[in-house]
């Protein structure tokens, strides 16, 4: 079935200040060192539905608002501009603008969109300077967008007036072959590595070791054929334990076994794991002097008493690896993870608010950064409107938290986030 693309461009009138605009001109200023006269957006909306005429105009007339905004389907008139970059999203991420608009068509068409039909979107950026192609892919890939999960498109002037308007969309199509794939663990250590390393499972030789004993056993051998699974791990089993043996769930460093040396005393020791010694130790230590304590280490989050008819539910967590990653995404999803442990904790707590802590490099970062990382600016920006979001966006207010900045945060931030619910005793 071929279904008709509508693409609806929706810009500022002419004389409507444009705010994303002039920010993306301070930013490139500031941080990237490029000297941009104007910068002039829009919004592109690609609509994949069997919509008549009558709907079209119906469905532009609900994305334009006639007092500052001017829009149309195929291509609105372009402002005066130099280079022009447009960002949508990659097959498979998630479009949460483009979820909203499929919910806005389906009300002005008074149907539900059927399969293959959606809403896409993407944002122009119409930029006004003296820069190469290589500055513009620099703004675009350091400040715009995230190759994670962006499409990026750069047109000059001339390249945008001889191609026609990019209709494309992002369908997500499955790869054919298999949907499970099962793994003979009985190899070699290379082959383990292999399989660890191409399945970017991230597990170390001694992890392949255990996984491939657990599926050697008798017992097990036997349940799986009662079950008609094949005698090796599948794909899915694989990706599961390595994703709760990770670093980011299991925190291997923060448990194991650490030779430490005092480089000042020169004094050697062993810890068994930093956090049974450095926190559960202290803690339980305070426990047994403070009956404030009511639980900790045991349910979702940490109780503590605040008076004769309330207790605190506490959680805090970090995110730091996702929000290097995709600043506001890894942010959002830390807040959003972090609201639900106190809603089950216990019998379920109230929620009160969200507080939060970061450590970056200086946002006025002015040195080279790495290949693959984001400017600190980037960052700080992208983390603080995701933590924001997630929490006043589902009802629970934004509160108070701190910032802490060193070069030394370069490399790796990082984003501590927290929620604070309330219950009775």
């Amino acid at each position: 079935m071929n279904i008709p693309v509508y693409r609806l461009e929706v810009g500022l009138k002419p004389r409507i200040p444009d705010a994303r605009g002039r920010a993306v001109c301070e930013r490139a200023r500031t941080f990237l060192g490029l000297s941009i006269r104007s910068c002039r957006t829009r919004d592109v909306y690609k609509i994949a539905a069997e919509l008549s005429a009558e709907l079209r105009e119906a469905v532009k007339a609900a994305f334009t608002d006639p007092v500052t905004s001017v829009s149309e389907f195929g291509r609105l008139a372009p402002p005066q501009f130099d280079w022009l970059i447009e960002i949508g999203y990659k097959p498979g991420v998630t479009d949460n603008l483009g979820r909203t608009a499929r919910a806005v068509v389906e009300d002005v068409a008074r149907r539900r969109l059927a399969e293959g039909e959606g809403v896409y979107t993407a944002t122009q950026y119409f930029i006004r300077g003296d820069l190469s192609r290589g500055d513009v892919e620099r703004l675009a890939r350091g400040m715009l967008a995230n190759t994670l999960i962006h499409e990026i498109a750069i047109y000059d002037a001339a390249e945008w007036q001889a191609c026609p308007p990019d209709t494309t969309v992002p369908y997500f199509r499955e790869s054919p072959g298999p949907l499970v794939r099962s793994y003979d663990l009985e190899v070699s250590d290379t082959e383990l590595m292999r399989i660890s390393r191409e399945g970017i499972l991230a597990l170390s030789l001694e992890e392949m070791y255990a996984i491939r004993d657990y599926y050697r056993r008798g017992d097990v051998r036997r349940f799986r054929q009662d079950l008609g699974l094949p005698a090796g791990p599948t794909d899915v089993e694989l990706e599961c334990v390595a994703q709760t043996w990770s670093e980011h769930c299991k925190h291997k460093i923060f448990s194991a076994r650490i030779r430490y040396r005092d480089e000042t005393t020169g004094e050697e020791m062993e810890i068994n794991s930093l956090f049974d010694t450095y926190i559960r130790r202290a803690t339980e230590e305070i426990s047994r002097r403070r009956p404030w304590l009511v639980s900790v280490f045991t349910d979702n989050a940490g109780v503590i008493r605040f008076n004769q008819r309330l207790n605190l539910v506490c959680k805090v967590e970090t995110h730091n690896t996702p929000s290097a990653l995709d600043p506001y995404g890894g942010a959002l999803t830390g807040i959003v993870g972090v609201n639900r442990d106190p809603m089950g904790t216990g019998l379920g707590a109230e929620m009160l608010c969200n507080t939060w802590w970061y450590c970056f490099a200086s946002p006025f970062y002015r040195g080279e950064v790495p290949q693959g990382l984001f400017h600190p600016r980037r960052i700080r920006d992208g983390v603080h409107q995701g933590v924001v979001d997630g929490g006043n966006q589902s009802g629970i207010p934004y509160a108070r938290g701190g910032e802490l900045f060193d070069e030394r945060y370069l490399g790796k931030p990082l984003v501590y986030c927290g929620t604070i619910g309330i219950m009775p005793p």
